[in-house]
């Protein structure tokens, strides 16, 4: 089974696509903040995959791809935000994907299934 590393900082939306990616066969561990996250990534378990709101407290998304980089956490990512503007940010480069949010989770499962399909 997949793990998924979710990081959101709204319970709302780490609710539902918990139970979305959960109903498609995904482990799916949640972080409300990017601080949260990288204990997570330095644990024992790495995900498959992590999906990275930008706009958090504590640490943001795009200081939690930096972090990743320096550390050299090689896992795929995939930025899941309301603000389209971040995506010609340097950072939001490296990122695998860039999913601007909506109701309609297609996209976000697309991109899913496609980096987490080996």
């Amino acid at each position: 089974m997949k793990r998924i590393l979710l990081v959101d900082d709204d319970a709302h939306i780490r609710e539902l696509l918990t139970e979305e990616l959960q109903e498609d066969g995904y482990a799916v561990s949640a972080a409300n903040n990017g601080m949260e996250a990288l204990s997570l990534l330095k644990g024992e378990e790495k995900p498959d995959l992590v999906i990275l709101d930008l706009r958090m407290p504590k640490m943001d998304g795009l200081e939690t791809i930096g972090s990743m980089v320096k550390l050299k956490l090689e896992v795929p990512i995939i930025i899941h935000t309301a603000y389209s503007s971040y995506r010609n940010d340097y950072l939001s480069m490296v990122a695998d994907a860039y999913v601007v949010k909506t109701s309609d989770l297609t996209e976000l499962k697309k991109k899913v299934h496609e980096l987490t399909a080996t």
